[in-house]
């Protein structure tokens, strides 16, 4: 377990140059209510995929009853920072990660999530976003990670909805019903319900354990 965790860890803080250049690839999971484990009961996650097939994100939806000079260590001036800092999941708690929007790609690694969006730990990329006044960010305790083939497997286990990452989503001020918002959406019958027509899907439509739509079109083709 150490082992896999400082694996993330790596992944999450040294990204090599190339991992900047892929495709935007993050998705959201969305839990269904027979998911029981605390870490991800009634939890929004968006997540996205490294080039050696880890896959890392961060919990959308569960804001810190602290404000952000409590959380961020002493390097860190909490700034400009007016948001609640996020339990980003359960994986290094200690560790601050930046969800953020960029018209440019960072100088300091990151992990392309959405066109504009990066996820990052590296305390260049937090430090400069601290000093800007209009930034487009949210600062999160921790992340969540999934061994290679994890996360297939637990979709397999029908744990999760997937749904398609929207960057108004992931920056909601209020996420106190946004886990309930997606969970209507996904589970809605015109977003989950059998496709009529073989080998066709809608756009943004995916049944729950067809991982040739929840993650292949999406996650998987950075393999």
């Amino acid at each position: 377990m150490r082992t896999r965790v400082l694996a993330l860890a790596f992944a999450l803080l040294a990204i090599a140059p190339a991992a900047l250049a892929q495709p935007a690839n993050g998705v959201l999971l969305v839990a269904k209510p027979s998911i029981v484990d605390p870490n991800f009961s009634g939890t929004v996650v968006v997540v996205t995929q490294a080039p050696d097939a880890e896959t890392v994100g961060v919990i959308l939806n569960r804001p810190l009853p602290l404000a952000a000079s409590e959380v961020l260590p002493p390097e860190l001036s909490s700034g400009n920072y007016r948001d609640p800092v996020y339990y980003g999941g359960p994986v290094m708690r200690e560790v601050i990660i930046a969800l953020f929007h960029a018209d440019r790609p960072p100088g300091a690694p990151a992990f392309h999530v959405l066109k504009d969006v990066y996820l990052s730990m590296q305390p260049d990329n937090i430090k400069l976003l601290l000093k800007e006044k209009h930034a487009r960010y949210r600062l999160y305790a921790g992340f969540a990670g999934w061994a290679p083939g994890q996360l297939e497997a637990e979709l397999k286990g029908d744990g999760w909805y997937v749904l398609p990452a929207e960057e108004d989503l992931l920056f909601k001020h209020d996420t106190s019903g946004l886990w309930q918002e997606l969970l209507d959406r996904a589970s809605s019958p015109r977003v989950s319900s059998p496709i009529k027509r073989p080998g066709q899907r809608r756009p943004g439509q995916c049944q729950a354990a067809a991982l040739d739509c929840a993650l292949s079109k999406v996650i998987l083709p950075l393999r």
